[in-house]
């Protein structure tokens, strides 16, 4: 399978770009700075991604919101659209978005960013992957999307292949801890774009 990484630099991206050269899986890595062996392009360019779509099987956007104090949910946005926008000009249809955790639920109707404790530091991004969600959800129905969202601490680690899979709902052990390592959620980003088993929705995993 040939796969184009946009946001191949990034811990999780990183991680995708190895897992799935691990399993034979030719992989193009689309970087804003261009270096380390990767494509220069801005995923909100719709025309650059365009171009570098093309003859590729599936596209993942590993990108993450800005993280320094800055507005987060315009970019992010922004990046989606331009990468939505790009597939339809390649006429490629399978998209794998690396998500966050904060919109997944942590009771009835009540998302994992909107409970009491959530860390302050991190609330704009979350809040800013579930705008991104939302507008998948609302704009993608031409495409084959899939939208993954990791355990509520996601982290270099061990790469174990043992994990379990959810919807909508926090996963969570029976302590309360929701965790995955970079490196298992990378191997269930991968099986994804292998078996298309979560195709026009989100899911999660978590040990």
């Amino acid at each position: 399978m040939r796969i184009l990484l946009i946001g191949a630099s990034g811990m999780i991206g990183a991680r995708v770009a190895s897992e799935a050269r691990l399993r034979g899986h030719d992989v193009t890595g689309v970087t804003r700075s261009g270096t380390d062996g990767t494509e220069r392009a801005d995923a909100g360019d719709s025309a650059a991604v365009a171009a570098l779509a093309a003859g590729h099987d599936a596209v993942v956007l590993a990108v993450a919101p800005p993280r320094d104090g800055s507005e987060a949910t315009g970019p992010l946005l922004a990046a989606g659209r331009g990468v939505l926008d790009g597939l339809r000009a390649a006429g490629v249809r399978r998209l794998v978005v690396v998500g966050g955790a904060g919109s997944l639920e942590a009771g009835p109707g009540v998302r994992l960013v909107d409970t009491v404790g959530f860390p302050d530091l991190y609330k704009g991004e979350a809040l800013a992957q579930a705008e991104l969600l939302e507008l998948v959800r609302a704009e993608a129905g031409d495409l084959d999307w899939t939208y993954l969202s990791p355990a509520a601490s996601i982290e270099p680690g061990e790469r174990t292949g043992t994990f379990r899979v959810g919807g909508d709902e926090v996963l969570a052990d029976a302590e309360g801890n929701s965790s995955i390592s970079a490196e298992d959620y990378a191997i269930a980003l991968v099986d994804e774009l292998e078996k298309n088993e979560h195709v026009g929705r989100r899911f999660t995993v978590a040990y």
